[in-house]
């Protein structure tokens, strides 16, 4: 389930649904009640497309034509009148009505979230109305994401779960305490009569679930899971068999059945009882009382839980994981079209899932991303063959590769803070996996290739690299962008069409003399070793150039001449990269990678020796 931020309680609080706990709705009222006596304007933020929203207004209306319009029965991204006012807190309860207003041939889509998930959840909503789904419905646990979801015409109530806005990161008290606020809200729902697709917002839909979720009419429950090794190659249900790794409560369908529902209670009361308890395992353990008779007539799917509840899983390779879809591409090399991408098995937090949605142009960002003041940078990696391709995949080939890499992107980093641009990142290639254990190099059994193109997280902290480092010890940010941005749909015209192709040259050839740079169409020809001056006096001239196209970084830049200078980029470029994991049959089994590798002779990729060895190389 995606990351959570910090909250004052650490007991699950759903008021207005179990009635218990009132105190939520209190700073509820004094929120609405302040926020209706002025007008309603919402923020720029992403909406659909022109045509996209007219079809789904189109098809909502039509659908509603014969009911007065309420805030629930609202075509999706059709905000309130502007003048309209907030209205009362106990209007955004969740009863049955509202889910009966907003489901359809009996099924309801929900996730929840906080403020600090608001461009999650706006994607999320975005990719389901894209497929013609508005069957959904948002639970808001901070009044701030309730106003501006409302505001958007997203369909959302409020969870009262009095939850700060931030980001407090997985595993934390929050993100545990969050899941339990998950069970409880699946508690309230399935006795409303509704099948229920409870979806956590760090995950996108590519394809309409419901017609394939409609194929299982006696299943109780499908889950999706943390399976890496492909039980099926169809679009059949996963081989309960042969299913090893853990059902995933990110994705999962519940039909409001007797025994789904006492599964729900049990595994509320089981959380109740325990805080340490992690909702999954605990889910896990519930499943797995008693597991292992097949369905008569149904081989998909197994009787568990109490021997009564009918369980499905959810294929690997179409509902994916981070692993499944990033890693592997399991549904490309089997042919099959992806419902789903949950972003799991990723090594960055919250940024690292935000950066994969982007990576694989699913994320739906505001406009300014596209179009940064200083305009970007850019430029095709240089990779030799031998590096990417030949001999043994082993630790050894992969750090040579990785680091080759490596030092061309801290050349384009410095160079892309001299001119203060937006580095557009390079497609990164790796030989080996990423786990959080020790693997021969790529799990067996997997359909991993080798070499693949790896995310970012893989090798760099995303998370680190978007920190507000203080300038006066890291030097000036650096922003970045995902490999693939060129290319994104939503890249404005008047940026793509900026380009300035760049070419380095050998210093002391003819052909690299500095005049006549002009002629439009003509690369600019940088020569090799460049000094700061050179960098500056020959891209002043294009500031107003969007993208500035590197033919190679490939000693494009002999380093900042200023001491100082040279020092807070270090400082700051060392922390951007992580680790690999990790060496079987170590203690300790990680590897750091090292910026500055190639400064260090007889440099060799091998973990810390003892636990004093066992840190960063910049600390």
């Amino acid at each position: 389930m995606a990351p959570w931020c910090s909250a004052e309680s650490t007991k699950p609080v759903f008021v207005g649904i179990y009635g218990a706990v009132i105190g939520g709705f209190a700073v509820s009222a004094l929120f609405f009640l302040l926020s209706s006596f002025s007008s309603l304007a919402a923020p720029p933020l992403p909406i659909p497309p022109a045509s996209a929203a007219a079809a789904n207004l189109s098809a909502a209306v039509s659908g509603m034509a014969q009911q007065p319009e309420t805030m629930y029965n609202r075509p999706i991204w059709k905000p309130p009148p502007r003048r309209e006012r907030m209205p009362a807190p106990r209007a955004f309860r969740l009863t049955r009505e509202m889910v009966g207003t907003r489901a359809k041939d009996g099924v309801i889509v929900v996730t929840f979230g906080n403020h600090a998930f608001l461009d999650f959840i706006l994607t999320w909503v975005r990719h389901l109305t894209d497929l013609g789904v508005d069957s959904l419905l948002v639970g808001a646990m901070d009044t701030k994401l309730l106003r501006e979801l409302y505001l958007r015409g997203v369909p959302v109530f409020d969870m009262g779960s009095r939850m700060a806005t931030e980001d407090a990161g997985w595993g934390s008290p929050t993100f545990h305490k969050m899941g339990r606020e998950k069970v409880l809200l699946i508690n309230a729902l399935l006795p409303f009569g509704y099948e229920l697709l409870m979806c956590d917002t760090d995950m996108v839909w590519l394809k309409n679930p419901l017609p394939y979720l409609a194929r299982y009419p006696d299943a109780d429950l499908l889950t999706s899971s943390d399976q890496v090794i492909p039980t099926v190659t169809d679009d059949s249900l996963e081989n309960w068999r042969e299913v090893s790794g853990a059902y995933n409560i990110g994705i999962f369908h519940w039909r409001p059945t007797e025994p789904a529902k006492r599964l729900a209670k049990d595994w509320k009361d089981l959380l109740l009882s325990d805080d340490k308890l992690w909702d999954q395992n605990a889910f896990n353990d519930l499943i797995h009382k008693k597991f292992g008779y097949p369905v008569v007539g149904e081989d998909e799917l197994v009787y568990s839980y109490d021997g009564k509840l009918k369980l499905g899983v959810l294929p690997a390779s179409i509902f994916c994981s981070g692993h499944t879809y990033f890693v592997q591409g399991m549904y490309q090399q089997l042919r099959l079209e992806p419902y789903a991408v949950h972003t799991t098995f990723q090594y960055a937090g919250t940024a690292g899932k935000r950066h994969r949605l982007r990576e694989a142009m699913l994320f739906f960002d505001q406009p300014s991303y596209y179009d940064s003041p200083g305009g970007f940078l850019s430029f095709r990696p240089n990779i030799p063959k031998s590096l990417l391709l030949d001999g043994a995949h082993t630790v050894q080939s992969h750090f040579a590769l990785v680091n080759y890499q490596l030092k061309q992107i801290r050349t384009a980093l410095a160079i892309a803070s001299l001119l203060k641009r937006t580095l557009v990142m390079p497609p990164l290639w790796c030989r080996l996996d990423r786990m959080w254990f020790g693997h021969p190099g790529v799990m067996e059994g997997t359909m991993t290739r080798q070499p693949f193109l790896c995310p970012m997280d893989h090798v760099f902290e995303v998370h680190v690299m978007l920190k507000d480092l203080p300038k006066e010890e890291f030097g000036p940010h650096i922003d970045f962008r995902e490999y693939s941005f060129l290319e994104n749909p939503s890249l404005p015209k008047q940026v793509k069409e900026s380009f300035l192709e760049v070419e380095l040259c050998n210093e002391h050839s003819t052909r690299c003399s500095t005049t006549n740079r002009t002629n439009k169409g003509v690369p600019i020809l940088l020569p090799r070793n460049s000094t700061e001056q050179t960098l500056l006096d020959i891209f002043t001239p294009y500031k107003g150039i969007k993208i500035l196209q590197f033919s190679s970084m490939v000693d494009a830049f002999r380093g900042f001449s200023d001491a100082a200078m040279d020092t807070k980029f270090r400082n700051r470029v060392k922390r951007y990269v992580g680790l690999w994991c990790c060496v079987q049959l170590r203690e300790i089994g990680h590897i750091y990678y090292d910026m500055y590798w190639d400064e260090k002779p007889g440099w060799k990729p091998l973990p810390p020796q003892t636990k004093e060895e066992d840190h960063p190389p910049w600390s």
